[in-house]
């Protein structure tokens, strides 16, 4: 077992939470029940996903949790591209957190090949 609290991807992901908690706040009210929530369950389930692999015995295990991890980072990334395509949110903010999502998949791909070499 695994202490995630001290994985840098781990912290990284809950940053990413609170800024798109705090994006969200702006969308439209027609998005409520549509965009928004989507939005938000993709970015909980990055640093969720990391958790729980945490507490899987094997590395496969760990690395087939960081991997939907990654995917709910790619799919993150897509609502935010959505959001600007729709103009709900500007360019600029789109791709300042568009980038970070990039950033924390690099490094989520990193921790996952890392692992991967010494299984």
């Amino acid at each position: 077992m695994r202490n995630f609290r001290g994985l840098n991807v781990w912290k990284d992901g809950r940053i990413l939470v609170k800024e798109v908690y705090t994006l969200t706040k702006f969308l439209p009210d027609s998005e409520r029940f549509g965009l928004t929530p989507q939005v938000q369950r993709s970015a909980i389930s990055i640093p969720a996903n990391i958790a729980e692999g945490c507490g899987k015995y094997s590395e496969k295990d760990f690395v087939r949790f960081l991997q939907m991890s990654l995917g709910s980072a790619y799919e993150l990334e897509t609502h935010l591209i959505l959001c600007e395509d729709l103009e709900f949110l500007s360019p600029e903010v789109a791709d300042c957190l568009v980038e970070k999502i990039q950033i924390l998949q690099k490094k989520i791909v990193s921790l996952i090949k890392y692992i991967k070499s010494n299984y």
